[in-house]
């Protein structure tokens, strides 16, 4: 069902008409389906099925819906379902919102290097990031994951920030969100659990070694912005 449009019959709100109940028109599956939403909903509306909240059974399991035009991450979804009496110990999205940045420093011999990871699930190098948790800001996301994956303690640089989006598989669709950082120190600690390798290069070679479009566009904003 996850990414599915539907026509949802809207029953009623739970929360001050941003979590409704309803159930899908014409289907087979009668269980409730929770609808998140910013606006004032009322009979039958279409909805995309966003999420699946999965509670300790499977008959606890509840689905989730979103208008088309509204986007809700993991922590939003998860912050309205908790205003309900069930507990959910996962919750699958079709949406995800990742944060990093492309991290540099300079060298003794005052030349400029590029920080990429490869990490256990990718093919390709690319930019330290991770997920938002909880009510964190991006650049605050950013940072915790720069944190956890390489042990480095990074400055933002203001007035950069690049968004890239794609569909790596099935109706995942990820937001990945780069900051520009700078790094004083080479020395990265990797987290075991999430990093294999990782490299400092010069941006030429950080742009051969990206496969990733989005990558290479935001790599190349960088060398526009540093050379300035």
């Amino acid at each position: 069902m996850l990414g599915k449009t539907v026509t949802i019959e809207i029953f009623g709100t739970l929360t001050d008409k941003h979590l409704y109940t309803g159930q899908i028109v014409g289907g087979t599956d009668l269980r409730q389906v929770y609808v998140i939403t910013d606006m004032e909903l009322h009979g039958e509306i279409e909805c995309i099925i966003i999420a699946a909240a999965i509670g300790d059974v499977s008959s606890r399991t509840r689905l989730v819906a979103a208008l088309p035009d509204e986007v809700f991450y993991e922590p939003e979804i998860r912050r309205r379902l908790s205003r309900t009496s069930l507990v959910f110990k996962k919750i699958n999205c079709i949406y995800e919102k990742s944060c990093g940045a492309v991290i540099y420093r300079y060298n003794e011999r005052k030349e400029l290097k590029i920080l990429l990871v490869k990490n256990h699930n990718g093919k390709c190098w690319t930019f330290p990031k991770g997920h938002i948790e909880g009510d964190e800001r991006e650049e605050e996301t950013a940072l915790r994951e720069i944190k956890e994956e390489t042990g480095l303690n990074v400055s933002i640089v203001p007035g950069f920030r690049r968004i890239s989006t794609y569909r790596p598989y099935g109706k995942i669709r990820k937001t990945a969100v780069f900051f520009l950082a700078k790094a004083e120190k080479s020395i990265v600690s990797m987290q075991q659990s999430e990093i294999d390798y990782y490299l400092w290069v010069s941006i030429d070679e950080a742009l051969k070694m990206c496969r990733h479009e989005n990558d290479i566009k935001t790599l190349k904003d960088v060398r526009k912005i540093i050379s300035e």
